[in-house]
């Protein structure tokens, strides 16, 4: 290739990378929020077709979407958005059911003045974001208000493993919220686990928190067995 040529294609280059990660944000949101649920195929040419552009810039934000979980790159199959089992769910929310009612227990006694006030502005954060529907933001706050619930109990390994699970519950739990209109009951739930652990109940806030997993995990799978059979 000459010189001459060289420096044309970097500039195309550059152009298909920008290009490439505009599409993979709007694919991500979408992905997110459940407009392209688990099992989605994600055809290359459609998608070309769709946002107006050439398969090149497509085929790199589908391999930055790989990289990042939300789709797997399947032989004889494309992309295709990926997502949990049933069973998978169930496991995921049997092992937190297990782990973090005991970790909250332990950590509970452990809280600082600071660390409510902290806890209590994380709730309200919460909130606003439930009520402003602002979907994308759900998971992680679920996220953060359970581990900072729970980061006190000094057992690093068992905060890790939750730590992961919460993590993979990221995409279920906007799914049930946003499905199931549970959104009022979670908020809630959220203040009075808060609210006992500040009275020094912290048995009554270890089962308070045990049984909104439950609910959280019974609500996801109902859901997920109705798209089964649908």
């Amino acid at each position: 290739m000459s010189p001459a040529a060289h420096v044309r294609s970097a500039p195309d280059r550059l152009v298909h990378k920008t290009v490439a990660a505009a599409v993979a944000e709007s694919l991500r949101q979408r992905i997110l929020i459940g407009e392209l649920p688990p099992g989605t195929q994600l055809r290359q040419d459609a998608l070309a077709e769709e946002f107006g552009i050439s398969r090149i810039p497509i085929r790199e934000a589908l391999l930055q979407l790989e990289a990042t979980g939300l789709i797997k790159i399947m032989p004889h199959r494309g992309a295709v958005v990926s997502g949990l089992s049933v069973e998978e769910v169930e496991d995921i929310f049997t092992l937190r059911v297990q782990l973090e009612p005991e970790l909250l227990a332990l950590s509970a006694r452990r809280f600082s003045e600071e660390n409510i006030l902290e806890l209590r502005s994380l709730t309200e954060e919460y909130s606003a974001a439930l009520e402003a529907g602002e979907i994308l933001r759900w998971g992680e706050l679920n996220r953060r208000f359970h581990l900072d619930l729970l980061q006190h109990a000094e057992r690093p390994r068992s905060l890790n493993i939750v730590a992961g699970l919460l993590q993979d519950c990221d995409r279920p739990t906007r799914l049930q919220l946003s499905a199931s209109g549970d959104v009022a009951r979670a908020d809630r739930e959220h203040r009075e686990i808060l609210a006992l652990c500040e009275a020094g109940k912290i048995e009554a806030a270890a089962d308070h928190l045990r049984s909104h997993i439950e609910h959280a995990a019974q609500s996801l799978i109902a859901i997920y067995r109705r798209a089964l059979s649908a």
